[in-house]
Parts: C-alpha cells; structure tokens; sequence
C-alpha cells in the first residue's frame, strides 16, 4: 500500500497516542503521588507510551478500515466493475468516495442504456413479429381458400396463388433485409469498393423507377445538368441500394404531381455529398432521431399499404456507415425532406 494513502490514518494515530499519554500519564502520576513514590523516572513512561501506543493504533486503525474497504471492493467486484478492480485498494476515505461516486454515476448510466435497449427490443419484436404476421396471414388465407374447393375454380386459383406469392415475396425481402442488417452491424458484409460515375448511377436508379413515379405524376431529375462524370469510390452495388431505398422513399411519401431531386455537389476536396430531395409529406421533428430504426413507421397505416419491408433506411445507414461516410437527414413537415450522405470521391 502507498504512503500517501495512510497520511490521515496517521493523524488520527498520532492524536489518539497523544491522547492517551497525556491521560495515562497523568493518571500514572496521580497514582504514584497517591502512594508517595513519584520520582524523576516517571518521565520514561511517556517517551515509551506515546510510540507504542502510536504504531498499536495506527495498525490496528489502518487493518480495521483496510478489512472494510477491502469488503467494499470485494462487494463492487461481484458487480463485475473492471474499473475499480484494476486500481489499487485505498483506504483513503476522499479517494474512496470519489471512486465510488465515479462507479455510481457509471452505472446509472449503464442501467439507463440497458433499459432504453430493453424497451428497443420490446418494440422491435412487436414490429417483427407484424411485419411477418401480416403477410403469413395474408398466405395462410388464400391457401385455406383453395383448399377448401377455390382451387376448382380457374379464376379464383390464378388470382389467389398470385396474391400468395406476392405475401411470400414480402417475406423474402424481410428475411434478406434484415440478413443484410445483421451481417453490416457484424461487420460481416464485405465492400467491393470501386470508380464508377455517381451520375451514371442516379440515371439508372431513375429510369428504374420511372414507372413507379409516373404513377403518382412525380418528377425524377437532378438539380442541374451533369454533362461531365463525378468519379467517386466505392461499393457500387451498395451504393445503388442506398439511392434505390432513398429515391423509393421519397415517391412513397411524395405527394401527386411533385419532385424528386438529386444533387451531386463536392463538400472538400476529397469528399462528394449526394443530396435526395422531395416536396412530399415531411417528418415531424419528434420522428427524425428514430427514423433509421428498423421497422420504424412514421406514418403506419401508409407505409404498410405501400409494401416494402420497412427496413429501408435502416439498411442505407449501415451501408453508408459500413463506407465510415455520414448521412443526415432534414426535413419539414407538409414542406418535404432531404436526405444526404458523402463519399470519397476518386483519386
């Protein structure tokens, strides 16, 4: 044990010695005049008091809060603290405290986190559970009907078989998305980074979903002519399934005869930021901080009528944090949204 750590140990020693010299010496003496044998050697008990009673209580002290202090640590031990188990025991009560505190606040906020996590988890199998119900139900139905005597019937069977693979197709994107999460949040999922023109591959994203936007009379387009290419460096693939989750997105949500617009713009000199913007709905403020939750809804009734999986944006945010790019998000409620995420441009 460090000296430091008995400075006020010995304090308390040497007073208490003190103390009881004084006091045991004076009664010594008291005890001796009584009896009419006081002598000049009486002075010898003192000097030889005060250092034995000194390191008697200085030992005794320092094993009696040493032994208490050691049950205290042993007792944060079994909580499986590693920060106060690495330091060496102090029987300094002012270090102590201090450290205690320190472990307290620590584990108030482990206990905060744990039970933020515990109500996560709770809703994220309630959510799981729907995604997956509905669609099953939906299965299940259908083939019930055949079964009991639809299949008889030639309309009725092509209809409902065709309804039933559609439910199944819900589910397959389901299970690969939520594979696809599970192996980025791992690290599992490998990037095969390379240069590719960022304009080129919003223009493919945009005639594939051209049918699809022409249907509620939404525009695609970007900002401004490109007539050059932009070079970034990346996962091409990836970076496809971002623009493809973002501009789908955006249709969903987009109210009839608007935009969506994309922006390539250089942010510095070795990054490019990819700006997705539309005039549609907008989210509300209180639903921006849990928008890249999976299966998070902002508006339920809607986006479950619209399909999809709802792990969309969450997937575009670990493709764009697996790149360790960032995305942000801005929008207005009844005014539209932008999404927008960097990358590193070519060399």
């Amino acid at each position: 044990m460090k000296k430091k750590n008995f400075k006020k140990t010995y304090k308390f020693a040497l007073r208490t010695a003190l103390l009881v010299t004084i006091f045991s010496s004076l009664l010594v003496c008291g005890f001796m005049l009584f009896l009419n044998v006081l002598s000049w050697h009486i002075i010898v008990y003192p000097l030889l008091c005060f250092p034995i009673c000194f390191i008697i209580i200085e030992y005794r002290v320092e094993r009696f809060i040493y032994r208490r202090v050691k049950k205290i640590y042993d007792d944060l031990t079994l909580l499986e603290t590693t920060s106060l188990r690495q330091q060496p025991i102090t029987t300094d009560m002012g270090t102590l405290t201090k450290e205690i505190e320190k472990y307290a606040k620590t584990k108030k906020f482990e206990i905060e986190t744990l039970k933020i996590r515990e109500e996560y988890r709770k809703e994220f199998i309630g959510n799981v559970s729907h995604e997956f119900k509905t669609p099953l139900f939906t299965v299940q139905n259908y083939i019930l009907t055949l079964l009991d005597g639809g299949i008889k019937d030639e309309k009725i069977r092509k209809k409902y078989l065709l309804r039933a693979s559609k439910g199944v197709e819900r589910l397959t994107y389901i299970v690969k998305d939520l594979d696809m999460i599970t192996k980025l949040e791992v690290g599992d999922l490998s990037l095969e980074k390379e240069n590719f023109d960022m304009v080129k591959l919003v223009q493919n994203v945009f005639d594939l979903f051209e049918m699809k936007a022409s249907k509620k009379q939404i525009t695609l387009t970007f900002d401004i002519d490109y007539p050059n290419p932009i070079m970034v460096y990346a996962d091409k693939e990836r970076i496809q399934q971002v623009l493809t989750n973002l501009i789908v997105n955006s249709i969903k949500y987009g109210r009839e005869k608007g935009t969506t617009e994309v922006s390539i713009e250089n942010l510095i000199k070795n990054k490019a930021i990819i700006r997705v913007t539309d005039n549609g709905e907008g989210i509300a403020k209180a639903n921006l901080q849990r928008l890249f939750e999976r299966f998070y809804r902002v508006d339920k009734s809607g986006s479950r009528k619209e399909g999809g999986s709802g792990l969309g944006l969450s997937i575009v945010k670990h493709i764009i944090e697996a790149h360790e790019e960032k995305i942000y998000i801005e929008s207005e409620l009844g005014v539209g949204s932008e999404f927008s995420f960097t990358l590193e441009k070519s060399k």
